[in-house]
């Protein structure tokens, strides 16, 4: 049963990558057409064809490798001229690169190219596929904080302390003399709702965490749900030293690293774990620190690929935040699915990790370099600065920029992206990453 469910977690990430893959070229696809651009391919995956069908001018299909996916657009690039043979390696990638964009122009079809586009239409073009994978992780990370919701401590209680231990104790029963908790004295007891505390309603443990926290030696008037009748109870939280934990749960150390505590109230209660639906405006929010991250990710991806690097030889943990291949995030969804977990917990952490996934597509794609859509974004401006200066001064409009004398270049980049993609698949077969254990 733990491997159907490993492949299980398995085949929800390559569907979902394939959907992912094909939303992004659809975001090329639908503009292009628009535009009037003949488009002769719309393929996911790279590879042996496994299946496909013509449909008008436009061959739709789906290749063996869902390791991307691409459209091929008529006259990425101006036709080339008549030119000799090409000496040299990296001219005779030039004139490679010309001869397959000419093929891709077809006779009586000469007006519908990519390259004659205003700047500002093979912009929408190409970032229409970035775009459309930042639209499906909003999307997902909506359905997964909104709609699923955010585990967090509802207003259920879970359990109450019979008594208070100190702070440095590690005695795991209480003894005669010790006191007994707030809750425990004012009669709080598992299964109890919170409604109110101190005449504010709560809709969340955290929410009441606040509230006593903020009132050591207080007497607080607490309404709970009991049995289907409400019940006012008065509580006094004691004062007890906490420590000051930042937003990501770190403990806030001071000038001499030591931890800083605060001294809060404290009644001696847990609540029930739930997932409490966030506002609409979560999932949104989410996808931007998303995108903070990622884009921090490929600014230091030297550094990070190094330290895979590194790790892969000496056998050392890897960085769960570093960069994964799509075999890496392939495992851990596997691993996901095959945890004891309840279903909803196991299905919203694969949710994260398709949205995250997703996310990771719309950063990396606007890196500005060929042959990334950002790359095509920075050739199409630089083509509208040209004939925005000639039109400054008055000159005759440049000819359209020939991008293909940037091929050694985009071979270059191409020849990088293959060793990244190399390097972590290896990782991720022999040194994975390890978020549960093991």
């Amino acid at each position: 049963m733990e491997i159907l469910l490993y492949l299980a977690g398995i085949l929800f990430m390559l569907i979902g990558l394939g959907l992912s893959i094909g939303l992004h070229e659809i975001g090329h696809l639908v503009p292009a057409k628009l535009f009037g651009v003949r488009v002769g391919q719309y393929m996911i995956g790279f590879g042996p064809r496994l299946w496909s069908k013509r449909i008008g001018e436009t061959e739709y299909g789906v290749k063996l490798l869902p390791l991307g996916g691409f459209i091929s657009m008529s006259g990425m690039y101006p036709a080339s001229r008549n030119a000799g043979p090409a000496r040299g390696i990296f001219r005779a990638l030039v004139q490679d690169a010309r001869s397959a964009n000419d093929e891709t122009i077809a006779e009586g079809a000469e007006d519908r190219v990519f390259y004659r586009l205003a700047v500002w239409k093979r912009v929408v073009v190409m970032l229409g596929g970035p775009f459309m994978n930042l639209i499906l992780a909003v999307v997902i990370f909506t359905v997964l904080v909104s709609g699923i919701g955010v585990q967090q401590g509802s207003t259920t209680i879970a359990s109450v302390n019979e008594c208070v231990v100190p702070a440095d104790s590690t005695a795991t029963e209480c003894s005669p003399g010790d006191p007994a908790t707030p809750a425990a004295e004012a009669g709080i007891e598992p299964e109890d709702v919170l409604v109110s505390i101190d005449g504010a309603p709560v809709s969340t443990f955290a929410e009441a965490t606040s509230i006593v926290q903020a009132s050591p030696g207080t007497a607080l008037d607490v309404v709970v749900l009991r049995d289907g009748a409400e019940k006012s109870l008065m509580v006094t939280p004691i004062a007890a030293e906490r420590t000051i934990t930042d937003a990501s749960g770190q403990p806030v150390l001071d000038a001499d690293g030591e931890q800083v505590v605060k001294t809060v109230g404290y009644v001696g209660m847990a609540a029930q774990m739930a997932f409490i639906p966030q506002p609409l405006s979560a999932g949104p929010q989410m996808t931007a620190e998303s995108v903070g991250r990622v884009a921090s990710l490929i600014v230091t991806l030297p550094v990070r690929l190094w330290d895979v690097g590194v790790s892969l030889v000496t056998g050392g943990e890897r960085d769960p935040n570093g960069p994964l291949s799509v075999v890496g995030v392939g495992r851990l969804a596997g691993e996901v699915a095959a945890t004891d977990a309840p279903v909803l917990n196991r299905f919203s952490v694969l949710l994260g990790l398709l949205g995250s996934l997703n996310v990771a597509l719309f950063v990396f794609n606007l890196i500005p370099l060929l042959p990334l859509d950002g790359g095509h974004v920075v050739v199409a401006l630089w083509d509208g600065i040209r004939r925005a200066w000639a039109k400054a001064f008055r000159r005759p409009p440049p000819a359209p920029v020939d991008a293909t004398r940037l091929v050694p270049l985009t071979v270059v980049v191409a020849t990088l992206l293959i060793a990244m993609g190399a390097l972590l698949l290896v990782a991720d077969l022999f040194n994975p990453v390890k978020l549960l254990g093991g």
